[in-house]
């Protein structure tokens, strides 16, 4: 019996150990860089104790000729990324404001628009913004601009990474590379929750409306990027425009006639909103089951 169970235990031992080898060789080397010359997007990912960048093989194809109804904002983000990839003075940027009106499409088409002269991005998430020294710090001797790109971002009021993100772009000992640019789409404009009692703390002085300190505390991160852009929801007239956009996108020959302007109508009723992403799904619902029909 001693012997039959010696045998089993070995055997599961060598079945153990052939796994574990075969895991090992599946995971990516934390050590081996991205080559930044065939990849234009990654994505930091958590391995152990450290992470690593794993190449976005599939990026998302938007231009910037696909963003209708935000030319004040594209232009001003545009603006900023030439002064970037020129080498020029330019500031980190906040995208916020409204769901599904085109704050991460900018950054996605941004990228598709400037790939060729040298710009690359870094998708990072917010529970790894811990490690934004580990991530730039390669990077400091590289000739790509890049953009490091947090989407969604907001923050509970102790979580911890929200002062990394603070030291990153003011406030820690060591400088930030040149060539490294952060850009940050938010619901909130302070991305920290903002509570009735805290406005309660404010005081006039001299005329002068002081906040108190919980409130100062929210807006110095917000304050941290230089360039903040709004987003608003759409209009009416700027929802069926972005439809029409879609659908003539999507090859549909009779564009936003009658029928489908009312069907999008209907379709944003029902969703209890009017944003890109809204007539962005709308018209591939139409054009797909028009197609069918």
């Amino acid at each position: 019996m001693t012997s039959v169970t010696l045998t089993i235990d070995q055997a599961l031992a060598e079945r153990l150990i052939h796994l574990l080898a075969r895991w090992e060789q599946s995971l990516p080397s934390a050590l081996d860089p991205p080559d930044w010359a065939h990849w234009r997007a990654c994505r930091w990912r958590r391995l152990g104790q450290s992470g690593y960048l794993q190449p976005v093989r599939h990026s998302h194809p938007l231009r910037l000729a696909d963003l209708q109804r935000i030319d004040r904002q594209k232009a001003a983000l545009d603006l900023n990324i030439r002064q970037f990839l020129a080498g020029r003075s330019c500031n980190h940027v906040l995208l916020w404001g409204s769901r599904g009106t085109g704050k991460s499409s900018l950054i996605k088409a941004l990228l598709n628009e400037y790939a060729d002269r040298g710009l690359r991005l870094i998708e990072v998430d917010k529970h790894d913004l811990l490690d934004l020294p580990d991530i730039v710090e390669p990077l400091f001797d590289r000739p790509e601009r890049f953009l490091l790109y947090c989407d969604d971002l907001s923050f509970e009021a102790n979580d911890p990474s929200y002062k990394a993100l603070k030291a990153m772009l003011d406030g820690s000992i060591s400088v930030a590379p040149d060539n490294v640019l952060l850009c940050a789409t938010s619901n909130r404009r302070h991305l920290l929750p903002e509570y009735q009692r805290e406005n309660e703390d404010a005081r006039l002085i001299e005329g002068e409306l002081h906040h108190g300190e919980a409130v100062e505390e929210k807006i110095s991160l917000s304050e941290r990027f230089g360039l903040w852009l709004s987003f608003h929801p759409f209009s009416q007239d700027d929802y069926l425009a972005i439809v029409a956009c879609w659908l003539e996108r999507l090859a549909w020959s009779a564009g936003l006639d009658e029928s489908a302007r009312q069907a999008a109508l209907q379709w944003a009723l029902q969703r209890g909103s009017r944003s890109g992403r809204v007539a962005w799904q709308f018209a591939r619902d139409w054009v797909g089951r028009q197609g069918l029909q």
